[in-house]
């Protein structure tokens, strides 16, 4: 089965969903794109590596990371295999001192992986096309909310108010942000905060 090299190009608020968000992956020298809707654990431990930003202790992700590695485990490769009914599924391709492994994973769990350990983001060929044809063709939603679904576009959500505060003021909210380890929010204001040097 042919598989297609993708990249995360950006993170985002889910227009779709409350309280999810959307990563959307970018095909390497292409130009497929493909959102996917992640939680907010998910999406906070995959936007702490993307932007550089220093933690005080591991996060669930990191600490995978070290107990991977602790036990000389390393991910090669991440691969989303298959889409059932708007949920992305995907495997960890690992490579141990005799063996290459195989694990099962959610999308949103592999993709925080894969940034930690820069490893490449494959997508199988025909769930491409599965995806492209669930966008073009929406089913009648049931009402309950399906995890990794892919949208067709993600926003930010709360620029406008942050762009009425003083710049002591969202320093001071940045601060505020961080404490609470709330990292997709502390990317907003950051980006604010530069806007205006």
């Amino acid at each position: 089965m042919r598989k297609i090299e993708f990249e995360i190009v950006a993170l985002s608020h889910s227009v779709t969903q409350t309280m999810s968000y959307a990563v959307v992956l970018a095909e390497v020298n292409g130009t497929q794109r493909l959102p996917i809707v992640i939680g907010a654990f998910e999406a906070q431990a995959i936007a702490v590596v993307l932007e550089n930003m220093q933690i005080v202790r591991p996060l669930t992700h990191d600490l995978m990371k070290n107990f991977m590695r602790a036990c000389h485990v390393d991910l090669q490769e991440v691969i989303i295999s298959d889409l059932q009914e708007g949920i992305f599924y995907s495997k960890l391709i690992c490579n141990s001192e005799n063996d290459i492994i195989e694990i099962d994973s959610r999308t949103s769990d592999a993709l925080a992986l894969a940034v930690r350990f820069g490893c490449p983001i494959y997508i199988y060929e025909d769930v491409l096309r599965k995806a492209e044809k669930k966008i073009e063709d929406p089913p009648a939603r049931s009402g309950r909310p399906e995890p990794e679904e892919p949208v067709k576009q993600a926003a930010g959500s709360s620029n406008t108010a942050l762009s009425a505060m003083t710049l002591d003021e969202l320093h001071q909210l940045l601060n505020e942000v961080l404490e609470q380890e709330d990292y997709i929010r502390a990317i907003t204001i950051r980006d604010e905060i530069n806007k205006r040097k």
